[in-house]
């Protein structure tokens, strides 16, 4: 499994949701260290800056992970909203919050694990709650649970990225035509 971590899903609340990859079968969990955490929150440009994170920080953001997941889901399908999960994350969301400075080389943020974290539960809030939620699709790679916002043309988007699940599906729907065209022509 790929290490990098993979922003694709067109929002930083999908994308950090999407950080428990494989969810239905080999569960593979980016957020493994501290150090782990700490480079998701700088490679998403959610801070510029983190001080690094404790492992309590990081059982932490795996809470709200799984609370923004199940809430995305539950959106997605029209379910109501789970009462605990709603609780993890609005308290996440509640606590004080990085924020932005201007400096003379521009915009930077530095936070602590807690003020990150309560950046991108705040970014949940506002998905969930926003516009864009009848734009939420999950990923159609079976092994794949991905959610992302599909504002292609008609929506038609069926791969939460097309190098990450897209080119990967088509190779083995093309291998599989070809393996069926090559049987129906021995006969």
């Amino acid at each position: 499994m790929n290490l990098d971590h993979v922003f694709v899903c067109g929002h930083p609340a999908l994308d950090f949701a999407a950080t428990l990859r494989a969810r239905r079968t080999v569960r593979f969990e980016m957020f493994a260290a501290p150090a782990r955490l700490d480079a998701w929150y700088l490679e998403s440009t959610v801070v510029d800056r983190v001080t690094p994170s404790r492992p309590s920080d990081v059982e932490r953001a795996k809470a709200v992970r799984e609370a923004v997941y199940e809430l995305i889901t539950a959106r997605r399908l029209d379910e109501p909203f789970g009462d605990r999960a709603l609780d993890v994350l609005n308290e996440a969301a509640r606590k004080p919050s990085a924020a932005p400075q201007l400096t003379r080389a521009g915009r930077r943020t530095d936070a602590t694990a807690q003020e990150a974290l309560s950046v991108v539960a705040r970014q949940a809030v506002e998905l969930l709650s926003g516009p864009d939620v009848p734009l939420l699709k999950e990923c159609g790679n079976p092994e794949c649970t991905r959610v992302y916002i599909d504002r292609s043309r008609g929506m038609r988007r069926h791969w939460c990225g097309m190098e990450s699940c897209g080119n990967k599906n088509k190779a083995a729907a093309y291998r599989a035509r070809k393996k069926g065209a090559s049987a129906t022509a021995s006969r």
